[in-house]
């Protein structure tokens, strides 16, 4: 992993007013809830059946009940797009995938399982009949299963998982008690093959085969993976270990599924990652870091190696960004990606490097294609500038796509604020982009506040398609009469390798100048009101907001989520420490100089700015004493703070009573500092939502 991205109904009618100077009552408009946010589902990972006519999708959506988001599989008719559901509601089921024959569906799944002695709770494969019919259970890892491919003769599945707990781990727990050594005790995830039960004159699958262990070393461990077009081989990636930190040591592997012989085909500096064979079964597609030394920023290459080994061919120059690679067809290599704010599908040549994009009209943010089995249909989540993400399918070339999902339609009843694309100078006169939201009603005479939402990475992207609100309530924020800037900083993806390495050593610092600059270019059009501006952002975003609060008294308020405040803490306790000699080039202990001054707890006596600071009390990627830093910092030097630590949680607050709590309390925090709110000490439940969690008949009020 080189890229810390941490990328989330009835109508209310809220009466809304702006209090600057000089401006008029704002009419009364429709805006959801955050509940009604936390309850919009989403659409994506489509996977188009073989002949073109079929498209399973995942729709992941708010279990209350159960205090989760469940991702549940629908599949569409794409001749008359009709769908339905095609798994039970209660419990996840995601990946999914069609066998070749397109006879069957696979999915992984957490429900309850159906043979004997299975774990609870853990995620196992499951296949149901294409045509309808019960799922069955295929596995029973100890641990549950992480990916899985079918074989080209639909007959068999291989899976990756770890193997059940040794005999010498149980004894010692036995004997001292459940503890872990660090960078010790690993865990290795390997491939497993299943055969597919026979079946009956109903077609229903009867007895389950048990799995076959295909590859055992305990010198690597398995992430992606991929059949041969003949099945007799397997190419996979692996890692000297499971520890994120060795993500740089990722290399490409052949297994002979018939005895399980195991050979490292790529063994070059950096990760290598995500095999795909060609058609002919001779050479094996992939992506590298190419042996670039600071891969975490790089540009991702495609490369190409012959099947038995040799010298790599990298064949995707002519792309200045991360190819997400997808299928080596016939006509080339089919890849996604960004370029600035768009994405969409490429068709590579691997003999000249020749790329050609392919149009996918109306969806000019694109992503997740999968293909039939003669690439001539294409499905794919898509979205244009204002619109909601949507699963699509498509004749390639790209013609006129049929619209498979209405998702967007739980906005149509609200007042959905208006993005678009703006552009400004930072302070060294790099042009930044980022996205706008404005009211439907925006005048450019009126004064606005202006809040500032900062996505994470560094590698993320904002985009100005719509989606449902999670961590800040954007459309309230906008519909309380606000203008929100999402400002794509140095260091995001989709501008190429060479802005990518813009916060290189000048993490923190060069960011904050392209927000300053952003909030300076707003002000400057006449319409922001300079007395109330506000920011906030998890993760990165976070890392940035702090900047904000101990750098510029100019923000009313600040929110930090899950960021950073000093990199000599973080580098010593994250759960990936090569990303901070990668972007600062040198440990705290050899260059403690560059660790201060990309800190913001080395400008804590500059501070001013009342800030809110969230996060999970169990993160192991920002760890949270970086939280408590700040918090300590800002509390000695007189300024208003409030923390809150969600228990139990990682990086992500990924439950909905908890995003919830994540939302009411950034809501409160800008509704008190930008408009003058009273500011509720503590979050007090709805009668709503005290009714909303109880015990309801069947999940539904």
């Amino acid at each position: 992993m080189n890229r810390l991205l941490i990328r989330i109904c009835l109508a209310v009618v809220v009466v809304v007013s702006s209090r600057s100077a000089g401006t008029a009552q704002t009419p009364a408009v429709k805006v959801p809830t955050i509940d009604q946010s936390l309850e919009m589902y989403s659409v994506g990972s489509p996977k188009i059946s073989p002949d073109g006519k079929w498209v399973v999708y995942e729709q992941t959506r708010a279990n209350w009940d159960a205090n989760a988001f469940e991702t549940d599989l629908w599949i569409a008719d794409v001749a008359t797009g009709e769908r339905h559901l095609l798994t039970t509601m209660g419990h996840s089921c995601n990946p999914a995938d069609w066998s070749p024959d397109g006879k069957w569906i696979a999915f992984v799944s957490d429900r309850p399982g159906s043979l004997p002695k299975s774990p609870e709770g853990k995620r196992q494969l499951w296949i149901m009949p294409a045509d309808g019919g019960e799922a069955q259970q295929l596995t029973k890892m100890e641990k549950g299963i992480g990916g899985f491919d079918w074989a080209p003769d639909s007959r068999r599945i291989a899976f990756s998982a770890e193997a059940p707990e040794p005999k010498p781990m149980k004894d010692r727990k036995d004997s001292f008690g459940d503890y872990h050594v660090i960078h010790a005790d690993y865990e290795m995830t390997h491939l497993w093959l299943v055969d597919l039960p026979k079946t009956d004159e109903a077609g229903r699958a009867s007895v389950v085969a048990e799995p076959k262990e295909l590859t055992k070393e305990d010198t690597f461990s398995v992430e992606e993976f991929e059949f041969s077009p003949d099945g007799a081989r397997i190419a996979f990636s692996a890692a000297k270990d499971p520890d994120l930190i060795s993500s740089f040591s990722k290399d490409i592997y052949v297994v002979t599924v018939a005895d399980g012989a195991v050979k490292k085909i790529v063994d070059t500096p950096g990760p290598d990652s995500d095999p795909h064979w060609s058609p002919d079964g001779k050479q094996i597609a992939y992506t590298t870091s190419n042996g670039a030394k600071y891969f975490f920023y790089a540009n991702q290459k495609i490369a190409v190696v012959d099947a038995n080994g040799g010298t790599p061919r990298v064949v995707s120059d002519a792309f200045d960004e991360d190819p997400d690679l997808l299928k080596w067809t016939p006509d080339g290599i089919f890849f996604s990606g960004l370029q600035k704010m768009s994405s969409a599908l490429y068709l590579l040549d691997p003999q000249n490097g020749n790329l050609k994009k392919m149009a996918m009209p109306g969806s000019e943010i694109s992503g997740s294609f999968t293909f039939s089995k003669d690439f001539r249909q294409v499905a794919y989540r898509g979205a244009g500038a204002n619109e909601y993400t949507e699963i699509y399918a498509s004749a390639l070339p790209g013609s006129s796509p049929v619209k498979l999902t209405n998702a967007g339609a739980q906005e149509a009843e609200f007042a959905v604020a208006k993005r678009e694309v703006v552009r400004w100078k930072s302070g060294d006169g790099t042009e930044i982009e980022g996205v706008l939201c404005k009211p439907a009603d925006f005048s450019p005479t009126k004064k606005y506040p202006l809040l500032v939402v900062i996505h994470g990475g560094p590698t993320g992207i904002d985009m100005p398609s719509v989606s449902a609100d999670r961590y800040y309530p954007i459309e309230r924020f906008v519909a309380k009469g606000a203008l929100v800037l999402r400002p794509n900083y140095r260091g995001s993806a989709g501008y190429g390798a060479k802005f990518r390495a813009l916060n290189v050593r000048n993490l923190g610092v060069g960011d904050y100048a392209d927000v300053i600059s952003g909030v300076d270019y707003l002000i400057g059009q006449g319409f922001v009101d300079k007395d109330r501006v506000g920011s906030m952002g998890w993760s990165e975003g976070g890392y940035i907001s702090a900047f904000i609060t101990t750098s510029s008294d100019r923000f009313k308020a600040v929110s930090v989520g899950a960021g950073i405040s000093d990199w000599m803490t973080y580098y010593a306790n994250t759960d990936i420490t090569p990303f901070t000699v990668q972007y600062l080039r040198a440990t705290p202990w050899d260059d403690p100089e560059i660790y201060k001054v990309t800190s913001p707890i080395s400008y804590i006596s500059k501070a001013k700015t009342p800030t809110l600071i969230q996060q999970g009390s169990v993160d192991k990627r920002v760890p949270v004493p970086n939280s408590f830093e700040l918090r300590q910092a800002l509390e000695d030097h007189g300024v208003p703070v409030k923390m809150v630590v969600y228990e139990g949680f990682g990086h992500p607050i990924n439950k909905p009573k908890q995003q919830r709590a994540v939302m009411e309390e950034n809501e409160n925090w800008f509704g008190h500092y930008i408009w003058g709110d009273p500011l509720a000490p503590s979050l007090a439940p709805r009668p709503s939502e005290k009714d909303k969690d109880k015990d309801k008949d069947g999940g539904a009020k």
